[in-house]
């Protein structure tokens, strides 16, 4: 079995820029791919990027290209989201998922950490 565990949120002024990290433990030789979600209260999950295990192929919803970029450590078998010009938008919680591809489908994501806040105030 596979653990994440993200980290790395917190609050930031609209602008403001963070680092989330999602540490994976276990039996990571099975992992194919990472993604990375977010939820805002009374809002669906939604995608945010995705990456190859191996650190190729990263893939970003259309609203963040630009901003977010998501990239993996393999010394350290953590995968990263460097968020950059947040919005008060971006505030959610945000998730790390492990999958088989990339996609953006949450369904197709087997393990998930525990979560990480973002609040961006305006």
């Amino acid at each position: 079995q596979v653990q994440l565990v993200e980290s790395g949120g917190g609050l930031v002024q609209a602008g403001g820029s963070l680092r989330l990290s999602c540490a994976a433990s276990g039996r990571t030789s099975r992992i194919s791919a990472m993604g990375w979600f977010r939820q805002a209260p009374g809002k669906e999950r939604q995608f945010v990027a995705a990456i190859k295990w191996s650190g190729e192929s990263p893939y970003y919803t259309d609203s963040m290209k630009g901003r977010f970029t998501i990239s993996r450590d393999s010394a350290k078998n953590t995968v990263y989201l460097q968020m950059n010009n947040l919005k008060p938008e971006d505030t959610a919680i945000y998730y790390c998922a492990v999958g088989r591809i990339v996609t953006t489908a949450w369904g197709r994501y087997d393990v998930w950490g525990q979560g990480t806040q973002v609040t961006v105030s305006s």
